[in-house]
């Protein structure tokens, strides 16, 4: 797609990149069979296609309007399109780089602006915790939209004590240890039953998705850094062999330090070296299987499987988690409509547009429910709260499964 960038992008780094990104475009729209919001909408400023000309516009020299603003805030990120595209545009760097100037030219309102500051503030934050289980306590009492980003108070179990030579980092993650904290013990569970010592570097926190995604970049940027640092001593001593993510939105991030942090002189090399050690936690079953064969105790029932879109459109990671856990024995089960779409979690956005996100996530429990399962499994925070909201059907991180069938 030919573009002549005006004069205040010419020479920039985020001209440049959208630039060349955009040179990729050859409009054809096979990503708009595939984005969840033009399938809601059937807008085509509500597509890919649409939002990729809506900032060639932009960067073009063409003032952006609050509709402009709309429409990229309706993109769920999903990165469907992504997996679509044949000329390999990089469409989430693109609308990254959009957001980010169209939120610098057009003002939003002040309830807007306040929900975003909490979202992008108190998510992170270390307050988060003791408000999940203050209202953990009240759960009962709190209106269905807020009972519904509030899960039920969890046991986290044991974290084993077992020292091994084999050692791999662990992210605890912001929300997840306080929603819940069982997926980062029985990640830790399954690792120690098949010789791998997890480990937490202490000051490493979010992963920085929240901020950066919610147009605070540089905010985003000091927590990867921050990361990195927590990181660096085991990484650079060789005494870690990967840092494993057992929530894909966090891990697409991660693997992506090395992109976002390359003009960043201290830390760029740091940054690559870190994406390149990441792997999600699915990346360790074919290992893991042959170590666990004969442990796991599978219970009977169908088990949903719900692909997160930063596990399969992100990472590019696909089949992993079903094939392996088949052969340990689950009967695990892709709904084969739609297995492609977005369940409407996609970070804050649930809160930010709940118009979409809630018809989204209704479609995705209706493909899954098809199957009768007897629990829905998943492999991110954001996916597993947003579609237990609409269903009495267990939903849970396939890892808490395959924790609770090995045998002691």
């Amino acid at each position: 797609m030919q573009t002549e960038l005006a004069p205040e992008f010419q020479g920039t780094t985020d001209g440049r990149e959208a630039e060349a990104i955009l040179r990729k475009c050859v409009h054809c729209g096979f990503c708009t069979a595939t984005c969840p919001t033009y399938q809601l909408l059937g807008d085509e400023l509500d597509g890919p296609r649409g939002r990729i000309y809506l900032i060639k516009q932009v960067l073009e020299g063409k003032t952006p309007t609050r509709s402009t603003q709309l429409h990229l805030d309706r993109c769920l990120t999903c990165r469907n399109c992504e997996s679509t595209c044949p000329s390999g545009v990089q469409y989430g760097n693109l609308v990254d780089i959009g957001r980010k100037i169209v939120d610098q030219k057009v003002p939003r309102p002040a309830m807007e602006n306040a929900l975003r500051w909490t979202l992008k503030e108190g998510l992170p934050s270390p307050l988060f915790a003791p408000a999940m289980k203050l209202g953990q306590s009240v759960r009962g009492l709190l209106p269905a939209k807020l009972r519904a980003k509030v899960p039920a108070p969890q046991p986290a179990g044991a974290w084993p004590r077992r020292a091994h030579v084999r050692k791999m980092l662990m992210l605890a993650g912001c929300v997840q240890p306080s929603m819940a904290p069982n997926i980062n013990s029985a990640t830790a569970r399954v690792l120690d039953a098949a010789g791998i010592q997890p480990v937490i570097a202490k000051n490493a926190g979010c992963c920085g998705a929240v901020k950066f995604h919610l147009n605070d970049q540089d905010g985003g940027r000091a927590q990867m850094r921050a990361n990195i640092d927590a990181w660096w001593p085991q990484v650079e001593a060789g005494a870690v062999e990967a840092i494993v993510m057992n929530a894909s939105g966090c891990g697409v991030t991660v693997r992506e330090y090395g992109h976002i942090l390359k003009d960043d002189p201290a830390y760029a090399a740091k940054a690559e070296r870190i994406s390149a050690l990441t792997r999600d936690l699915s990346e360790l079953l074919p290992e893991l299987v042959p170590l666990l064969k004969g442990r796991v105790k599978a219970p009977a029932g169908l088990v949903a499987y719900h692909p997160p879109c930063t596990l399969q459109h992100g990472q590019k990671l696909r089949g992993g988690v079903e094939v392996n856990l088949r052969a340990l024995g689950f009967d695990i089960r892709v709904a084969g409509s739609e297995s492609h779409l977005c369940c409407g979690s996609a970070g804050t956005y649930s809160v930010l547009q709940p118009e979409l996100a809630y018809p989204l996530r209704d479609r995705k429990l209706g493909h899954l429910n098809q199957l009768q399962p007897s629990a829905i499994v998943s492999a991110n925070i954001g996916c597993i709260t947003h579609l237990q909201s609409g269903t009495q059907t267990p939903v849970r991180h396939w890892v808490e499964l395959l924790d609770a069938a090995l045998a002691d």
